[in-house]
């Protein structure tokens, strides 16, 4: 189960200087409010659509960010950490609410991602994005897609609807500390589409 720990949270909050968000584990209560605000970014063009389901099945992976309102805390994004292989993970499904901008949600929610990625050891992020500057601005760096893929990123393209065409960037962030971990195996070879290597 993902663990934000509270000094992990504050963290993810201080790294962007945003003292009103706060970051947390998702729990089974914020699947609709995941699952609209992925959808409504969807109907925009901006990312994928989540099935339900998909979101269940994941949400250990999901974070959710909550600003202050009148009444308590308000929902203001979510972001998941998707764990690839041993020396990679995804950030996927990052969405700031759309009445929420400019509040350092997204930084926050990509913090806890990076925060988790650290606690488990995954020296590597990575995400698909059509906003490639948010992400520069988080540390990550644009690649070739084409040729710089990690296997078990293509193995996941091979299962998305938009293979064919795909249109958004890949950018990685290689983690300052977290040594690569030793004797991984190689991700299966049925997993690589032909001559990708």
């Amino acid at each position: 189960m993902s663990v934000l720990t509270s000094v992990d949270a504050e963290r993810a909050t201080a790294a962007v200087g945003a003292t009103s968000v706060r970051v947390r584990p998702a729990t089974a209560s914020d699947v609709p409010a995941i699952f609209e605000n992925i959808n409504y970014w969807a109907t925009q063009g901006k990312m994928l659509v989540r099935p339900m389901p998909s979101i269940f099945e994941n949400l250990r992976d999901f974070f959710v960010a909550e600003i202050n309102g009148d009444d308590g805390p308000v929902f203001a994004g979510n972001g998941a950490l998707h764990i690839l292989w041993g020396d990679i993970a995804e950030v996927r499904g990052l969405a700031v609410a759309p009445d929420v901008a400019a509040r350092g949600v997204g930084r926050a929610l990509v913090a806890a991602c990076e925060a988790e990625a650290r606690r488990i050891g995954i020296p590597v992020l990575f995400a698909w994005t059509y906003s490639v500057g948010f992400f520069e601005k988080c540390g990550f760096s644009l690649i070739d897609k084409t040729r710089d893929l990690h296997p078990r990123v293509w193995s996941e393209c091979l299962r998305c609807p938009f293979f064919v065409g795909c249109n958004e960037n890949g950018l990685i962030k290689r983690l300052e500390g977290v040594p690569m971990p030793t004797n991984l195996p190689e991700p299966p070879p049925a997993q690589v589409p032909p001559g990708i290597r």
